[in-house]
């Protein structure tokens, strides 16, 4: 009865050896690379819960001796959070809907049809993302200034209508990798370029429009220098101007401000786990790893 047992107990240590090495060990510095990129989350989310003492304390602490819960319910009556988060969210769906509007048609061009100059354009689009925004930044005030769009949302939202050259290229590159039999055989069916487009190529192209829908909902959330050029009214200003409340002119509300802080990154969070499969598959089909 002994020896079976013992044999028993060799192969499951074995079979956990083999799912170490195989499993564990490859993932372990990626766990530990995730968990370093995690701590500055939870450093906010434990100086969120604790008090100015603790806060400034010589010796920091993991865990609050108190946790002050008080702070969120605080930060929210500080500054007028749900008409932030408002203005922020419909900055962002317009801005979703423009980069979903010219972005995969100026990409399905570059892509699938045959042009004159057509390489030469796309080489050109791409030299604008070499181009600082800073360098853009006072002339296209100037213009969205004597358009009188100044102190409206439409800078922020009118540009997205007109393409962005990274997300142009995802969608280009996307789009190259889709068989050319396939609209081959509509063309020769009598479809136009237009249905081959809404009817092939869209329905195939999800994960790259998710993935194109993330990143600008990223940027339209976490944008802070194109609110603060353009909106000088406080009741339109977004979350990002808005968590500047908390910084006074002699003092810092560290505990409302880290508070208002872990509020504006639960939504990117949220939506992340949410998209992340779609995420991943169009960065990795794009070829951009």
């Amino acid at each position: 009865m002994g020896q079976p047992a013992l044999e028993t107990a060799s192969q499951r240590s074995r079979a956990w050896g083999k799912v170490f090495k195989r499993t564990v060990l490859p993932h372990l510095p990626l766990i530990l690379i995730g968990l370093l990129f995690l701590t500055p989350f939870v450093w906010l989310v434990i100086t969120s819960l604790e008090t100015n003492q603790e806060i400034f304390s010589p010796h920091p602490t993991v865990i609050p001796s108190k946790v002050i819960w008080s702070n969120y319910p605080r930060a929210i009556e500080n500054f007028p959070f749900f008409r932030y988060t408002y203005n922020t969210l419909y900055i962002c769906f317009f801005s979703i809907v423009g980069s979903l509007f010219s972005c995969p048609l100026v990409a399905y061009s570059f892509a699938r049809m045959r042009y004159r100059g057509r390489n030469i354009l796309f080489y050109i689009m791409l030299a604008t993302m070499i181009l600082p925004s800073q360098v853009t930044m006072v002339p296209v005030y100037i213009m969205w200034n004597r358009l009188g769009f100044v102190n409206t949302y439409w800078p922020l939202v009118i540009p997205h209508f007109f393409g962005n050259a990274m997300y142009i290229f995802l969608l280009r590159q996307f789009f190259m990798s889709i068989p050319f039999e396939l609209t081959e055989a509509a063309k020769i069916d009598g479809a136009s370029d237009f249905r081959i487009f809404s009817q092939i190529i869209i329905p195939l192209a999800k994960p790259v429009i998710y993935t194109v829908a993330l990143f600008q909902f990223l940027g339209c959330w976490s944008d802070f220098m194109g609110p603060l050029i353009y909106l000088n009214d406080p009741s339109k200003w977004t979350l990002s101007i808005g968590l500047q409340s908390f910084i006074g002119d002699h003092n810092v509300e560290w505990g409302l401000l880290m508070a208002a802080s872990t509020l504006f990154t639960l939504p990117i969070i949220v939506i992340y786990f949410f998209v992340q499969r779609k995420f991943i598959q169009g960065i990795t089909l794009t070829g951009l790893k």
